[in-house]
């Protein structure tokens, strides 16, 4: 199931949703722009920026420098393992962002991102803390805007697009089955990733981004009264 766009209202402009956006999207193509040093430029950059749990573990234990083994757990948010990983991303951010924005303010938005981010990756560390593969991308932090977001706009509408074998279609589902289903999906997938070793993805960064993210918006008061959603049949 993939997102299209919700019913959620807001009433300020998100500037820091977008200028993750931003920031994302310039990242990326520097990491693009890597290509043209080859592979040894582009997995430098990765193992340098990217967050490595067994650095982290090195780092904890006084072994490595801490600057760099833990610095990555900010930056590896900014960083994308190819163009769909990035435009999916982005895309999830701008649906669910926006209105986690408007409830928390743009400041204490962004603390809040960085923080579900963090997080995240403590999740993935705890999963496999001898792993030496550098996890990037921003789903952790977005997952966590996904947990607050089933919190604060349960009844929210969400086009969502479902394939069907070989065509698609589009329903409306409150945001409350559709991301809990989302959130099914990547719990039995890390379930069952336990004790592998390899890349691809990192669901447990995943489900501690959308358990921190459904657990911190709970400890914030709501900025505006909750909106009364109205279901729509098309």
């Amino acid at each position: 199931m993939f997102p299209i766009r919700d019913n959620a209202p807001r009433w300020t402009f998100p500037f820091v949703t977008l200028g993750l956006i931003a920031a994302n999207v310039l990242v990326f193509g520097y990491q693009l722009s890597l290509f043209a040093e080859g592979p040894p430029a582009q997995e430098a950059f990765v193992q340098t920026f990217g967050s490595v749990p067994a650095k982290i573990s090195a780092a904890l234990a006084g072994r490595y420098s801490f600057g760099a083994g833990l610095g990555p757990i900010f930056t590896s948010m900014f960083l994308h393992g190819g163009l769909m990983h990035l435009l999916g991303n982005m895309w999830f951010l701008w649906i669910f962002g926006d209105n986690i924005e408007d409830d928390l303010g743009h400041g204490g938005y962004l603390v809040f991102y960085l923080l579900c981010g963090v997080l995240a990756t403590a999740a993935h560390y705890a999963s496999n803390p001898a792993s030496t593969i550098p996890s990037v991308g921003a789903s952790g932090a977005i997952s966590g805007v996904m947990g607050a977001y089933v919190i604060r706009f349960p009844r929210a509408q969400i086009t969502t697009l479902i394939p069907f074998i070989i065509f698609f279609t589009t329903v409306e589902l409150p945001a409350i089955v559709m991301l809990l289903y989302w959130f099914a999906i990547q719990f039995l997938s890390g379930a069952s990733s336990i004790g592998a070793e390899g890349g691809g993805v990192a669901w447990w960064a995943h489900i501690g981004g959308f358990v921190a993210g459904a657990l911190l918006i709970k400890t914030r008061h709501r900025r505006r009264p909750a909106p009364a959603f109205h279901r729509r049949y098309c």
